[in-house]
Order: C-alpha cells, then sequence, then structure tokens
C-alpha cells in the first residue's frame, strides 16, 4: 500500500493532467511553423541547430568539408521547502550554480556519400570538470535504409532521453532515466526509416574502451534497440508509439542505481548503494500524441538485476507530461531519429513578438525498493512555465512537489527552480 503522502501527489498529478489538457483544449491561433523534421546528422544528441541565425561568424565551409562552432549554458537556481520528515532524510541548502556548458562542432565531409561529423566538450556543474560530449561521424547508407554513427553518442534508448538535452520541456529527465540509462555510450548506432510502413528504429552496440574511467561510463559494453511507430502524419498531428530493450554488463560487476529528485543542486534522493551484479535487462514504452500546439507523452521503465546476493531485485518507473505552446507554435517532430525538437518562436522578442510562452506539467516515480535492496520511492509533481524569447534564449520557472519514500521514513519537498538558458 503507497504512503497517504504518495497517493495524494499522484492524485494531484492527476488533477493537474487533466486541467492541463481542458486549458489546451480551447481555440489557439494558427501559426505558421514546420511539424516534422526530416534530416538527421551527427551531434543531434547535443544541440540542434538555432532556425534563426544569430551570427555567421560562427560557419565555415570550404571545397572539401564544412565547420559550424556552437555553444551553450544552463544556469541554475533553487530554492526548497521541507516538513519535518524530509529534513531527517535530507537537509537541502538552496543555491545558484552553471548546470553545463558546452562548445560544439560539427559539419559535413563532401564525399559522394552524405557524411556529418561532430565533436563537443562539456563542462560539467557537478564534477566541476570538463567531459568529451558526442564526437563521431555518421554515415548516409541507403541500403540499409538509414544511418551509421561510429563515436561518442546516446545509447538510443527512450525518446525523452534521445532529445536534445536542451530541447526537454522540463529541466530535467524523470528520475527512472537518469538513475538507468547512460547520458552518453562509445559504439556503433544503426538509425533506420522506412516511411511506407512508418516505422523508425535504432540499434546500437557499445563498449567502454575509450570511456573507461568517464563519470557515465557505469557499464562495460551494452546492446540497445528501439521501435517506434508513426500511425498519425496528418499535418501538424503527430502520434509517436515506442518501445526500447536494453542489455548490459555493469562495469566490474558493479551497479549503482540513483537519481536525484529531478533537480541539479539536491542530493541524490534515492540510491541503491553499490551492489554486485552481472546484468540488466530493461524494456521501456513511450506514447505521445501532438495535435499542433499540445503535446501529450507518457514514458514507463522496468529494469530487471541479476544480481543474486541481492534476490536479482526489478527496479521500475516513468513519467506522464502534458505541454501547452500558449502562443500556438507546433514543436517540430524528427522522423528519422524518432524524437521532437526545441520550441521555435513565431515571432521572437526581438521581433517585437511574445516569443513562445509553454505551460508545461509532468508527474514522474521511481520504486528502487526489491528484494533485498532500499534504494527508496519517490513521486514528484512538476507544473513550470516556458518562456523561448528566441531561439538562443530561454527562461524556464518550476515549481515541484515531491514525497520520497525511504530511511522508512516518507518526506515531502517543495522546489522552487528557475533556469536561464542560452545558445548558439
Amino acid at each position: 500500500m503507497l504512503p497517504h503522502t504518495l497517493r495524494t501527489s499522484l492524485f494531484l498529478a492527476f488533477l493537474i493532467f487533466v486541467a492541463s489538457i481542458a486549458a489546451a483544449g480551447q481555440a489557439t491561433p494558427a501559426v505558421t511553423s514546420p511539424a516534422d523534421d526530416d534530416t538527421i546528422e551527427a551531434g543531434e544528441a547535443d544541440a540542434e541547430t538555432p532556425r534563426r541565425q544569430l551570427v555567421k561568424w560562427n560557419e565555415f565551409e570550404g571545397p572539401f568539408f564544412t565547420i559550424r562552432m556552437g555553444g551553450g549554458l544552463l544556469y541554475d537556481a533553487s530554492a526548497f521547502s521541507q516538513d519535518d520528515v524530509s529534513l531527517q532524510q535530507h537537509q537541502l541548502e538552496a543555491g545558484h550554480k552553471i548546470r553545463d556548458g558546452r562548445l560544439l562542432f560539427k559539419g559535413r565531409l563532401k564525399f559522394r556519400r552524405p557524411v556529418t561529423w561532430s565533436s563537443g566538450l562539456m563542462y560539467d556543474g557537478a564534477t566541476d570538470a570538463w567531459l568529451v560530449r558526442e564526437t563521431g561521424i555518421m554515415v548516409e547508407v541507403p541500403e540499409i535504409l538509414g544511418h551509421v554513427f561510429v563515436g561518442r553518442t546516446k545509447e538510443g534508448f527512450s525518446l525523452n532521453k534521445v532529445m536534445v538535452g536542451y530541447a526537454g520541456w522540463t529541466m530535467e529527465r524523470a528520475t527512472i532515466s537518469d538513475a538507468t540509462i547512460p547520458i552518453l555510450a562509445d559504439g556503433v548506432k544503426w538509425l533506420g526509416l522506412a516511411p511506407k510502413l512508418r516505422l523508425l528504429w535504432n540499434v546500437g552496440f557499445y563498449g567502454d574502451a575509450l570511456s573507461e574511467g568517464e563519470s557515465f561510463s557505469s557499464y562495460d559494453r551494452q546492446i540497445v534497440g528501439r521501435l517506434a511507430w508513426l500511425p498519425s502524419f496528418n499535418g501538424r498531428t503527430r502520434l509517436h508509439l515506442g518501445a526500447s530493450l536494453r542489455y548490459g554488463k555493469p562495469d566490474d560487476g558493479v551497479l549503482r542505481v540513483r537519481s536525484r529528485p529531478e533537480n541539479f543542486i539536491a542530493p541524490y534522493f534515492v540510491d541503491t548503494e553499490q551492489l554486485s551484479a552481472d546484468n540488466t535487462k530493461m524494456v521501456a514504452v513511450e506514447a505521445y500524441y501532438r495535435p499542433g500546439p499540445l503535446l501529450v507523452g507518457t514514458e514507463y521503465f522496468v529494469q530487471k538485476v541479476k544480481a543474486p546476493d541481492s534476490g536479482n531485485p526489478t527496479f521500475h518507473g516513468g513519467d506522464a507530461v502534458v505541454s501547452w505552446l500558449v502562443t500556438g507554435e507546433t514543436r517540430a517532430y524528427n522522423t528519422r531519429g524518432g524524437f521532437f525538437n526545441q520550441v521555435s518562436p513565431a515571432r521572437t522578442v526581438f521581433e517585437a513578438g511574445p516569443g513562445a510562452w509553454e505551460l508545461v506539467g509532468r508527474v514522474s516515480y521511481i520504486d528502487l525498493d526489491s528484494r533485498a535492496i532500499r534504494g527508496g520511492r519517490f513521486c514528484r509533481i512538476t507544473p513550470m512555465v516556458n518562456w523561448y524569447l528566441s531561439d538562443h534564449l530561454r527562461l524556464e520557472f518550476a515549481y515541484g512537489y515531491g514525497v520520497l519514500d525511504r530511511f522508512n521514513l516518507a518526506g515531502a519537498t517543495q522546489f522552487f527552480q528557475s533556469r536561464l538558458q542560452i545558445q548558439l
């Protein structure tokens, strides 16, 4: 039986979800914006090229290759309000800090067969270190209906995880996503599309020969597959149904599943600590519906751990989200990568327009209590507002109410968060 506070938070989340859908159903002025994107290139996991060009000095086109330099900055501020039980679990302190800063390079190699490349560096505020981000080459291979990427990239598990981090509708991904899926991996990935069947997929094989010692390198090797069906191709309407599978061998036979409460400044709320594990097997389902300015979606993960000493635990969790672009824009969908792009305002504030305003409601849940493992359970409700002043500048304001069930206690925390996002 779920604790009373957790049941209450789930009920409130349901009310927020229904109310948001009802509000989004009101008449919205038509706005001309791209509803689909049929391109894919190396570097998609790190940053998109904004629709509007801010400067021209960051691009070079030569006879054999092209280079485009980009970058981004995320700056977070947070405050907290905890009840007495939550204070016994964790003591949180308000603060502000750089979430990440990145420098990105990408371009094309002018071969007969289309080839794109990417390279990126990121300052990670959590570790105060510079990390090599997505780096590699992508080759178009029409003979196998798609593209092949070789290098460092995202595994390809889950729509929200595949999306560009700067393009997400919330500040952080769901707790289960961050707890179970490394942000990057080194290997080979095949991305395919069969338009007549309305199917897209990716299959990847990864190892840690080059990434051993990196903070994200928690697996020796992994195999990941994802398949999505796109039954709706009607103008601005998009329906996406997908599933992912994953098999992984934890690094040195040791696994640790943990996550912050969707707040970069807060400590880890749920944590299994280290456990001996031979392998993990995962499955996830995803469903998203976008009839124009409205976007409704959900994902759910299940991870089965082969860990006899701990009773072979199973961890699970997911989220449900609703997003409404009040100003009428449509969040474009990438039909080759199977993800949504960042929002591009119809009229930016620098063009005497309102920019793009987005109202978001999300509920997320993670359960790391299974067999001998007591990693905790956490549920959070997050209503928030995003203001896209332009393709390059975004402000985010979020409130969160979360309940942590851990240490034989159930404590409630209120989160007050804001973020400045700058992108070139």
